[in-house]
């Protein structure tokens, strides 16, 4: 993947799904029994997962093997370039549990979440803004992570950028802790992060930083993304399960996510209220 996959995808995508894809071995048939629930997973990426079992994404999987009355079983790897390649496309596990929506070298179920770039300041900050266009944004020190979504728009505002890097081995380096403690710090007035991400970590600093969900950005960037679970091709019985459980299970699904800080849209892109159910 080059350069351009990583402008239109945020920091989420670039960590759970990089690494160029290697044709899928070819014939083979799709398991129709499971002595497990196989996930594919990073053991040091929280809020998502971790070894410990402490992320929503552990969470959503202990769901998963609860309703399919199997255990739960993971492969671990560091979600860097190679991800999908040396895990699922090697079939030593059958799902990732967070995959966004139209990425081309997995099979994609139905939604499992929607979220959005958010604005992380402290309480007591006046950058109250709700778009990335926003002059109150001019000159202002902020955060964002290097090659995604927020960064044009973030220059062409004015902003003065500290950036962080996108593509890291989370068993060595945490760039939105990093961005999170500098907000803290001082060192800069707000960061512009990955909705689970800003979520997660600026509820817990003390004292806890606002998160401002930009769902109502005029910028013309791509802020808001559907996150589904991504599976190899050529296995229709297996998405179709998957959706299935997705739509019985939704409801658990996004309190586990409210758990965690997530901001959650509706299928309209607008932000649902804690405990909300969504409309179609």
């Amino acid at each position: 993947m080059g350069g351009t996959f990583l402008r239109r995808w945020p920091l989420l995508v670039a960590l759970l799904l990089g690494g160029a894809s290697v044709p899928a071995v070819a014939d083979l048939p799709e398991r129709q029994a499971r002595e497990a629930l196989r996930v594919c997973a990073d053991g040091n990426n929280l809020p998502f997962s971790n070894e410990a079992g402490e992320g929503f994404e552990n969470r959503i999987a202990e769901l998963m093997a609860e309703d399919l009355g199997v255990p739960l079983a993971y492969v671990w790897s560091p979600q860097v370039m190679g991800f999908v390649r040396n895990t699922l496309e090697l079939r030593v596990c059958d799902v990732m549990i967070g995959a966004v929506a139209g990425y081309e070298f997995v099979q994609n179920s139905n939604e499992v979440y929607r979220s959005v770039y958010s604005l992380v300041v402290p309480e007591d900050s006046d950058l109250r803004v709700e778009s990335l266009t926003d002059p109150l944004l001019q000159g202002r020190r902020i955060g964002v992570v290097t090659e995604t979504p927020p960064l044009v728009p973030l220059r062409r505002t004015g902003a003065t950028l500290q950036g962080y890097p996108l593509m890291v081995d989370t068993r060595v380096r945490a760039p939105v802790r990093d961005a999170i403690e500098d907000v803290m710090s001082g060192r800069t007035e707000g960061a512009v992060l990955w909705g689970p991400l800003a979520g997660y970590y600026a509820a817990r600093q003390e004292p806890p930083l606002r998160v401002i969900p930009l769902v109502d950005d005029d910028s013309g960037a791509h802020l808001d993304y559907r996150i589904t679970m991504g599976i190899r091709r050529g296995e229709p019985h297996w998405k179709d399960w998957i959706n299935d459980f997705i739509d019985r299970r939704q409801d658990e699904i996004h309190a586990i996510l409210a758990e965690y800080g997530v901001p959650l849209l509706d299928r309209r892109g607008r932000l649902l209220s804690p405990g909300a159910g969504d409309e179609s």
